[in-house]
């Protein structure tokens, strides 16, 4: 494929075992960008294996790995999947409709667990308390911190996102609603994901994403 029609960055660290179905769950069209944000298990030479753009990023960290498989895009619209095989990545497409339609500057999937372990109860618990202060910082009716998202690829690098840690997906929503974006909401199934969770999996994960976050909205509210 040498002009994809949308990117799909694919955060990744050690998800070898996930890699081989959700790269086969692609819609067509799409690309994958695999940011290999220092596995040490085969991840990197299976998403190689299976066509996908494989982009190394030392420096560990969400942000880190999302920002570079950004600026390695070169679609138009970009999206953001989690790698491990939580979230199918058929799903971007009515996100990516809303983008297309104008209906939506950024699209957001809402999480909708699918099996009652698919979404552990701390996590859950944090999600719901971080959504409800996003919602007052922004006024955006918003139940989730999507990690399943897109928009368009310009507009994303216009808004000059700086957080290299837990904090980048809730400052991506708050850059937008400051520069006046329309931002949507739309459920998406949430399975559970195939290996060991590096953030919403442990309770020590939860608690940095959270002290991410909460540094992130203080400084919105200045």
């Amino acid at each position: 494929m040498t002009t994809p029609l949308v990117d799909i960055v694919l955060p990744c660290l050690n998800e070898e075992g996930a890699l081989p179905w959700v790269l086969s769950h692609l819609p067509e069209g799409y690309r994958a960008i695999v940011v290999d944000n220092g596995s040490t298990d085969r991840s990197a030479e299976i998403a190689e294996a299976a066509g996908a753009l494989v982009i190394h990023e030392p420096r560990r960290g969400f942000g880190s790995a999302a920002h570079a498989g950004l600026l390695a895009a070169t679609a138009p619209i970009v999206t953001f999947c989690d790698s491990d095989a939580s979230m199918d990545p058929r799903d971007l497409e009515p996100l990516v409709a809303l983008v297309t339609s104008g209906a939506a500057d950024l699209a957001l999937g809402r999480r909708r667990p699918t099996t009652r372990g698919a979404w552990p109860i701390h996590a859950r618990f944090a999600n719901l308390a971080l959504a409800w202060l996003m919602r007052r910082a922004t006024g955006v009716p918003l139940h989730d911190l999507g990690p399943m998202r897109a928009a368009n690829r310009e507009a994303l690098l216009a808004l000059d996102l700086i957080d290299r840690r837990s904090g980048y997906p809730l400052e991506m929503v708050l850059k937008a609603s400051r520069a006046g974006w329309t931002i949507v909401e739309k459920a998406t199934p949430y399975s559970p994901r195939i290996g060991r969770s590096k953030v919403t999996g442990t309770i020590r994960g939860t608690v940095v994403a959270i002290t991410d976050m909460s540094r992130l909205l203080r400084t919105n509210n200045r």
